[in-house]
């Protein structure tokens, strides 16, 4: 019977062999000052030079702030919404209207970036577009948000909640109904409401995969993503767009500096790896049972 279970694990297993574990062999180029005529074993070894590189360097403070910035606020409005909707979405009692709301908060998850970043463009930022003509006729001045660095932050995050909220709600919903029935028949004899309901009964039902999901958020603190950014970044925004992901792909495929950027990746990945770890003996100190 195990032989069996094993089988089917195989093709999982094959799959982290060649695409996960297998790539990382690739780090060693951090550590070299990479040639791709000489390859990762001819290529000379160099040591930490590319780290004291990147720490040395004054755009690594810029990448750092603007890294940690949009993570924070990713982490403060953009993790808790799927929650919230899944709250409201479970607490709607018609079937039909439920599924419908359901399918139109998934919808934007499909799209990519480019199409969204495209829609945005032709409604708020053409002069012919919808916003321009709508604050023209009230009166107002024309103004641009992708070009103005003061509302880069604001505009990326309400995007990220746009496209990513409805798919969130999924596990947050297969959470939900989970949580036993008999649980609110007993609280409603109690003379219990919906908020007390909501506060006593179901949060604390999903507290846990809500802890497991902000651990694995915590550790993505640095990989906010290269699409989303890149496609708002322009010269204008440069300041407080840049981050380490739009900088990997400037310095290691347009620039060619494979060595450098492979430094930066890998800082990235240590950064996070210590945070998941971190959130992760803090979660079982507050009496959850974490991830590892």
């Amino acid at each position: 019977m195990d032989r069996w279970l094993y089988l089917m694990l195989l093709p999982g297993i094959i799959y982290f062999l060649l695409f996960k574990y297998g790539p990382m062999w690739g780090i060693v180029i951090a550590f070299q000052d990479y040639s791709p005529f000489q390859g990762m074993t001819g290529s000379n070894w160099v040591g930490m030079k590319h780290f004291i590189r990147l720490f040395s360097d004054p755009t690594f403070f810029v990448l750092l702030r603007n890294t940690l910035l949009l993570s924070l606020m990713n982490i403060v409005f953009v993790f808790p919404m799927p929650i919230v909707v899944a709250l409201l979405l479970n607490e709607l009692r018609t079937e039909k209207f439920k599924k419908v709301i359901q399918t139109l908060i998934y919808i934007p998850h499909f799209m990519s970036w480019v199409i969204i970043i495209g829609m945005f463009f032709v409604i708020f930022e053409m002069q012919d577009g919808v916003f321009q003509k709508m604050i023209a006729s009230v009166g107002l001045q024309k103004f641009t948000f992708m070009m103005n660095p003061d509302l880069f932050r604001p505009t990326y995050i309400i995007q990220a909640i746009w496209r990513d909220t409805g798919w969130g709600t999924i596990i947050y919903l297969a959470a939900l109904a989970g949580v036993d029935p008999q649980l609110y028949e007993a609280s409603r004899i109690d003379g219990a409401g919906r908020m007390r309901q909501l506060w006593h009964i179901t949060l604390p039902c999903i507290r846990s995969t809500i802890v497991i999901l902000l651990i694995l958020k915590i550790g993505d603190i640095l990989e906010l993503g290269f699409d989303h950014v890149f496609l708002l970044l322009n010269p204008l925004n440069r300041d407080v767009a840049e981050i380490f992901d739009t900088y990997v792909y400037t310095i290691g495929i347009v620039q060619g500096s494979f060595s450098y950027s492979t430094a930066v990746g890998l800082f990235k990945s240590f950064i996070g790896l210590v945070l998941v770890l971190i959130a992760n003996e803090l979660s079982k100190k507050f009496g959850e049972e974490g991830i590892i």
